[in-house]
């Protein structure tokens, strides 16, 4: 299911919607007066476009991004929200019009930090005083608004730790993941280690015995005694054929030096339900270095962030490969953004790693939309 859609049909918000239409139910149907400055009531055309249009800003700041970076537009239309609201207690004396303004402090309590959110919610709640008591003319305007300030305080906390358990939960879920992959890395790189000790004992000490091996057989062959022993040539052949068999492996095991990160890149995605990673790396696309590991680690990393919080992708795809004495690794969303990528905290610790290293980066957006990194390392940095 995409994400987007996932969001607006969670249980919050369905119980939002159920809220919405049974206080549009007794607008347009209840028995209800005008406030008294209105001479005659408002049409019910004017009430459904104006309780409408409160749904459409809710669904729109619910199933938008909710990046720190990106929150004005949704701010705004937040606050639209909470203009209709007010402006259909303005106009229609509805008991149940005030549940709009429970709905506006659960959006409240996600798009601005603690103490911009409580300075908002109190002048929403001064502004219901002042409808009760001056527009409605309630005999207890200020039992009325404690009443439903009450309620809102209530949604606001529920909304406030549901969505810090939210945040909680994803960065648990990264820290899993860096994990995961931390501990890849460092089987590889034991590995790797373990591979290079071997070729340099297979090399040093068999290689240098097997040839004062072939120096003796050689020196036995030239002696008069032993030059037509067959047993003495057949030896000397066995012993050609196991350097020449030794130097093989040590030389298939000196090409496979370096790390390889297929694993720890592999298991920095598994955690993430979305996007799905598509991972193509090449038989040569191995790291020098540790240092060169962690860069590409935290590249394909900055990829991931970005995919889930900001492009709403369903798809990344990574590929790292080989160019002649340079490692290319390319980055690509499948997701739907528009304008020019500007480069946050993640993409400029990126970029500065990489070039720490004699490499660089380049950020852009592909034909769909969706965010491409192109980032480039030296093979012996």
């Amino acid at each position: 299911m995409d994400e987007r859609l996932k969001t607006l049909l969670s249980p919050l918000n369905f119980a939002a919607y159920v809220a919405w239409a049974a206080i549009g139910w007794e607008l347009m149907f209840a028995r209800w007066s005008p406030p008294p400055w209105l001479p005659e009531p408002v049409s019910v055309t004017v009430l459904a476009m104006m309780h409408l249009g409160f749904l459409a800003l809710f669904l729109a700041v619910t199933g938008g991004p909710r990046e720190p970076e990106v929150r004005m537009l949704p701010r705004l239309m937040l606050l639209g929200q909470v203009a209709l609201a007010f402006a259909l207690m303005l106009v229609a004396r509805n008991s149940s019009l005030p549940i709009l303004l429970i709905l506006c402090v659960i959006q409240v309590v996600h798009l601005w930090s603690p103490r911009p959110a409580v300075a908002i919610i109190v002048a929403m709640n001064v502004a219901m005083y002042l409808v009760y008591r001056d527009v409605w003319q309630l005999q207890s305007p200020l039992i009325s608004t404690v009443m439903h300030g009450s309620f809102q305080c209530f949604a606001a906390l529920t909304a406030w730790f549901a969505f810090s358990a939210e945040r909680t939960r994803d960065e648990l879920a990264a820290a899993n993941a860096n994990l995961l992959a931390t501990r890849s890395l460092l089987a590889e790189t034991a590995r790797d280690s373990e591979r290079l000790r071997l070729s340099r004992e297979l090399h040093d000490v068999a290689g240098h015995k097997l040839t004062a091996l072939k120096l003796n057989l050689a020196a036995l062959a030239r002696d008069p005694r032993f030059a037509a022993d067959g047993q003495v040539q057949l030896c000397a052949r066995l012993a050609d054929e196991l350097l020449a068999d030794i130097r093989g492996v040590v030389q298939q095991m000196r090409q496979g030096d370096g790390l390889d990160l297929e694993d720890a890149l592999n298991a920095l995605a598994r955690p993430f339900p979305r996007p799905r990673l598509q991972l193509e790396v090449g038989t040569d696309a191995r790291v020098a270095s540790v240092a060169q590991a962690e860069a590409v680690l935290r590249a394909v990393q900055e990829g991931l962030t970005n995919a889930v919080k900001h492009s709403q992708a369903q798809n990344l795809w990574v590929v790292l490969r080989r160019e002649h004495d340079a490692l290319r690794l390319d980055i690509r969303d499948d997701g739907r953004g528009s304008g020019e990528v500007r480069a946050g905290n993640g993409l400029s610790g990126m970029r500065e790693r990489l070039e720490a290293l004699g490499g660089g980066l380049s950020v852009g957006r592909t034909g769909t939309g969706g965010v491409h990194l192109q980032a480039w390392l030296p093979v012996a940095a």
